[in-house]
């Protein structure tokens, strides 16, 4: 999960050039902002809330709970979670170009939640149907509220920030609480340890989304104005025109890139990269100099964020198995809910996020460039990866064979650590350094770099759990490629800062 959004990792685009009403304020800020705060917080609700259950029902459900099959959900998970990031290209392009900011909100937040009520189908096909929609519906949804909250404030209001840090909080809160409830409902209200009701979970989640719809649909008057379609985008023939081909292209296409291959999968999401990497690179050429060398240094810091999402996203599949079956849960006055750990990281983030701020400013201009936190991202990342090495080499109990609770518990803590040096800078850096025309093209450039990431996350679980599901051996054997993939490129990066520094021409 991140500080600015759980998956999509998302900076808001720059507010519109015109000032917005003069809003009431509501505990410092504009009144719109808690509307949206409310609004994010029960999408992430929603979207969280499958998280820690998708790979344990898609083994239970449609793999007859054989182990074996674990490697085949990681590949699924994976190919999910880096389409979700891929639709948001298109659905920030529909809602700017085609239908306005609020329709697309309130149509994402319907598909997503016809997507989530279609997760709880008994066969495997309408899951991934269920999945495909979801996908569509989020790409419409996700990159347009966080836009919103960027045009609620005045260029120059001092308290931007400060308001996105707040918006940021509902999205963490939302993250940490639906694990919880949702494994209290299907464990414990539905269903039992042994036998929990994963249907439930994706049937909450689902309510959850409806909430969103429902609270933005009544709430958007808040906004006067803002976000609403103009003109053309006002047609309803033009919205009918653009539900229709998420229907008949949208979703059938999501659905059968979730059923290919995912090594095929990864092969086409390199390939779209390529496509916005060159057009960056020749428009870079032509604004000189200056613009070429920006370009070829966000190119080179997209590279490496690949493999920090590679590896940081192992929380809903390889780390999920591996709290399943090799840590001991057992606290002695409780068994820690698998599920629970997926709220780890949104507490870390809450309880961490304005400690790294202050940092940051404490050390003034000693405060490490963009490259070097990007390096700092990295390697704390593989700290985590040593911890679980060290835990899978030397502290497997003779007894239960497995692992302590609190080495999971606190990778989850240095992994923040890690996404806080990383992820908050990153396409806030992508657009400063892209060539003023193409600022979208470099939007969609780190939306792919993590798709990529993501999807190879997938791959690299299927290994951790290996041909016979999560052990011991084959969780050590992964994870120590891991650590030794993300130290060296977070070594590497970090030698090679002074060098991108001077590239990126004194952006900061």
């Amino acid at each position: 999960m991140t500080v600015e959004a759980k998956s999509p990792t998302l900076e808001p685009i720059p507010p519109f050039s015109g000032d917005p009403p003069n809003f009431g304020n509501l505990m410092g800020h504009p009144r719109p902002l808690w509307m949206l705060f409310m609004t994010e917080f029960w999408e992430r609700f929603a979207f969280y809330g499958i998280r820690w259950a998708m790979v344990l029902y898609i083994v239970a459900q449609f793999k007859g709970g054989d182990p074996a099959g674990e490697k085949d959900a990681s590949h699924l998970y994976g190919a999910y979670l880096a389409l979700v990031y891929a639709a948001a290209i298109f659905g920030g392009y529909i809602a700017d170009k085609l239908i306005g900011y609020q329709r697309a909100i309130l149509t994402g937040a319907v598909i997503m939640a016809v997507g989530l009520f279609m997760l709880a189908a008994p066969t495997e096909p309408l899951f991934k149907l269920g999945l495909a929609t979801v996908i569509v519906g989020n790409g419409l949804f996700k990159p347009i509220i966080s836009t919103l909250v960027g045009k609620i404030y005045r260029q120059g209001d001092e308290r931007r920030d400060s308001g996105f840090t707040i918006f940021y909080m509902g999205i963490n809160l939302g993250a940490m609480v639906s694990p919880i409830l949702t494994q209290a409902l299907a464990q414990y209200v539905f269903g039992s340890d042994g036998m929990p009701a994963y249907k439930v979970v994706f049937i909450t989640s689902a309510i959850g989304m409806v909430l969103s719809f429902i609270w933005f649909l009544f709430g958007r008057a808040a906004l006067q104005g803002i976000g609403e379609a103009e003109g053309k985008q006002a047609s309803n023939t033009r919205l009918a025109g653009v539900i229709a081909l998420n229907l008949l292209i949208g979703i059938p296409m999501y659905y059968a890139l979730l059923s290919i291959d995912a090594q095929i999968l990864n092969w086409i999401l390199m390939a779209c990269f390529i496509v916005p990497a060159i057009m960056l690179v020749v428009e870079g050429i032509r604004e000189g100099s200056m613009a070429r060398d920006k370009v070829f240094a966000m190119l080179i810091i997209l590279g490496f964020n690949v493999f920090f999402w590679c590896f940081f996203e192992q929380a809903g599949s390889s780390f999920t198995f591996l709290a399943d079956k090799v840590v001991n849960r057992d606290l002695g006055f409780m068994e820690f809910p698998n599920a629970w750990f997926q709220s780890v990281n949104s507490v870390a983030i809450i309880v961490l996020a304005p400690i790294i701020a202050w940092i940051w400013v404490r050390m003034g201009k000693n405060n490490p460039s963009i490259p070097r936190k990007f390096s700092l991202g990295l390697m704390f990342n593989g700290l985590a990866f040593l911890l679980l090495m060290f835990a899978l080499a030397k502290l497997v109990e003779p007894v239960t064979g497995k692992i302590p609770f609190w080495t999971l518990f606190a990778v989850y803590w240095i992994q923040s650590i890690g996404e806080l040096c990383l992820s908050p800078i990153g396409l806030s850096m992508t657009t400063k350094l892209a060539p003023a025309r193409l600022t979208g093209f470099a939007m969609g450039a780190w939306f792919l770099s993590v798709a990529i990431g993501n999807n190879l996350a997938g791959l690299f679980a299927g290994e951790a759990s290996g041909e016979g599901g999560m052990t011991v051996a084959s969780a050590y054997g992964a994870y120590s490629q891991g650590f030794w993939i993300l130290m060296i490129a977070g070594a590497v990066l970090f030698l090679v800062s002074p060098l991108v520094n001077k590239l990126m021409h004194g952006v900061k």
